[in-house]
């Protein structure tokens, strides 16, 4: 059984997307939740998503690197979103999601409070992301999403982790 999110694309029952093609998939964001706020990151980013599951922890990580699990015998990297992001940490819930992402020519899970949908948000309706303030999360930021009333932070996949943390996966 697959989910259509939209004409062209579709997510398989196991949360993997079936077609990839640049053209269906420019614009098309994954909205998901951490606290009161609604991010986005670029859809032909995401490999799958997937309920939580038992993550092994591993020594001397950074303390938003939660460990690692097995997921179809490959082993990736989970981020908590909330603490790479300097938020209050939260107890996972059956809503609580890994979205795996491709980055940087491996995968990381990015644990998040919930995911919300696939949608899209075109090019002319992003604003760049503010200027100054220097707070460490700021520069995840790619741009704004305006969506009706409300706004999408939508998050540059690529620079979620440094190049030195890269190195320690």
């Amino acid at each position: 059984m697959s989910s259509t999110l939209d004409k062209t694309l579709q997510v398989d029952k196991d949360g993997t997307f079936t077609d990839e093609s640049e053209d269906t998939l420019k614009d098309m964001y994954l909205s998901f939740r951490l606290g009161d706020e609604d991010y986005c990151l670029e859809i032909r980013h995401v490999t799958e998503i997937v309920g939580i599951q038992k993550v092994t922890e591993v020594p001397d990580m950074p303390h938003y690197v939660r460990g690692v699990v097995n997921l179809r015998g490959q082993v990736i990297p989970v981020i908590d979103m909330r603490l790479r992001f300097n938020m209050p940490g939260r107890e996972y819930d059956e809503r609580t999601c890994i979205v795996v992402v491709s980055l940087r020519g491996g995968q990381v899970g990015l644990v998040v409070d919930t995911v919300n949908e696939v949608r899209s948000i075109e090019e002319g309706s992003v604003s760049p992301p503010p200027k100054g303030g220097g707070a460490e999360s700021a520069q995840y930021i790619r741009g704004l999403g305006k969506v009706g009333d409300s706004v999408k932070i939508i998050l540059d996949t690529n620079k979620l982790l440094f190049e030195n943390e890269l190195s320690g996966f």
